[in-house]
This record gives structure tokens, C-alpha cells and sequence, in this order.
């Protein structure tokens, strides 16, 4: 019975790396299970996470080492994964203690599920079903991503993500995708929402209108310098000047 259940993780790690890797669109299983850093991590994680349930001592954490020693990827044996799980490429990936994973999550090379301080306890992320973590992200403290929502390439997110969003920057800003749901791994990291870039555009445009709007107005200066009546000239220095001069 244990054996049919490690086939089937097994089978669907190996479909996971296959539906979501385009490299792995046209190889077969065994190149995916011999070839694939991500999938040997995972497996090594299974193994090592259940010698840590069964409460053996130093193995699980040899097993870890082994693994990030061959594969760039540090998972800790304790960290709870749950079926789906997909590293792609993955060189970089740190995945701490007490974080929890979902079904069918995405993880891009770089990223980083880490704790905050020096406190025991929950102290990593929570990241629900079908979400996907761009390339760089990194997650900190004992926060929640809720089910498919998408973590922008290089975000730092320091508190809860709603479910079915996208947040970007640094720190990480929730944003709703406007007309889709991002259900599941979605890879276009190029027209990610901005709400800065959109914040500071508002701004110039509102800037721009200001100066318009008083450009236009009765009082606004004439050619010759004079205020809003003809031949008075208006007196612009108060008191000394400054410079000394």
C-alpha cells in the first residue's frame, strides 16, 4: 500500500515537471526522473521528510544536505509539501523549517520561503494551492498566500497575500488581475501590473493639469513679466537676498 502510494507521488511529480516545464514537453519520464535537479530535490525531500516524521535523528538532515549539495536546492526536512510540487530549475531555492505547501505550487529559481528573527515556532510561510512564485521572490515570516495567486519575479512580500491576486514589488503590493483569475502557473512575468509606476504616472498627470490650469488663468503673468493689470510691475524680491549680493 505504501509502495502504490510513493508510485503515485512519484508519477505526479514527473507530470507536474512535464505540464509546466515547456523543456519537458517532448522528453520522456525517465529523462525527467534522471535529468530534472527540481525533481530530484522533492523526491529527496519526501524521503528525508518522512524519516523526520518517524522521529530518526541526523539522517533526514544528511539527506537535505546531500540534496543541496547536488541540486542547489535547500529544503528542510520538516517542511510540509503537498502533491504537484514543481521547482523549475531551481538553483537558489530555500525552503524553510516550518513552511507548508500546498497542491500544485510553482516555484522559480531563486526563491526564498524564509523565516523573520530568532523566534521558535511558525516562523515561515504558508503558501496555498495553485500558486506560483516568480524567479527571486522572496517570502518572509509567518504570512499566507492564499490559493492561485502569483508572486511577482524579485517581490518581497512581508504580509498575507488574498487568494486569486498578483502582487509585485518591494515591498510586495496585492493586485488584483484585472478581467483573469491567475488559477494555477502562469509564467508571463513581463506585463505584470505596476501600481507605482501607475501611482507616479497619476501624479505627473495630475501635475501637468495643475500647471495647465494656472497657466490659463485671469491672473496668470503676461509676455512682459506684469501681473493680471497692465503697466504694473510687480516687485518678486522680498527682504535681502541671500547670496549677499
Amino acid at each position: 500500500m505504501r509502495m502504490h502510494r510513493i508510485v503515485t507521488e512519484v508519477r505526479r511529480d514527473i507530470a507536474a515537471a512535464r505540464s509546466r516545464d515547456p523543456a519537458a514537453r517532448d522528453v520522456g519520464p525517465l529523462e525527467i526522473l534522471v535529468a530534472w535537479p527540481g525533481v530530484h530535490a522533492l523526491l529527496a525531500h519526501r524521503a528525508a521528510h518522512a524519516l523526520h516524521n518517524g522521529g530518526v535523528p541526523l539522517l533526514p538532515r544528511m539527506i537535505a544536505y546531500l540534496s543541496r549539495a547536488i541540486t542547489g536546492i535547500e529544503i528542510h526536512p520538516a517542511a510540509k509539501i503537498g502533491a504537484g510540487f514543481f521547482i523549475d530549475h531551481g538553483m537558489g531555492v530555500v525552503i524553510g523549517e516550518t513552511a507548508e505547501l500546498g497542491d500544485d505550487v510553482t516555484l522559480y529559481q531563486g526563491v526564498t520561503l524564509g523565516g523573520t528573527g530568532f523566534a521558535t515556532g511558525k516562523r515561515h510561510p504558508t503558501v496555498q494551492d495553485n500558486v506560483t512564485i516568480g524567479s527571486g521572490a522572496k517570502l518572509l515570516g509567518p504570512i499566507t498566500v492564499g490559493h492561485g495567486s502569483k508572486i511577482g519575479a524579485n517581490s518581497v512580500v512581508i504580509h498575507d497575500v488574498p487568494p486569486n491576486s498578483t502582487v509585485v514589488g518591494n515591498p510586495g503590493h496585492p493586485v488584483r488581475v484585472e478581467g483573469r483569475r491567475p488559477e494555477g502557473p502562469d509564467a508571463d512575468w513581463v506585463h505584470l501590473p505596476d501600481p507605482i509606476a501607475d501611482a507616479i504616472k497619476s501624479l505627473a498627470s495630475r501635475i501637468s493639469a495643475l500647471e495647465q490650469a494656472g497657466g490659463d488663468g485671469d491672473g496668470s503673468p503676461d509676455a512682459g513679466g506684469n501681473g493680471g493689470e497692465p503697466g504694473h510691475v510687480v516687485n518678486r524680491s522680498v527682504g535681502p537676498n541671500p547670496a549677499g549680493g
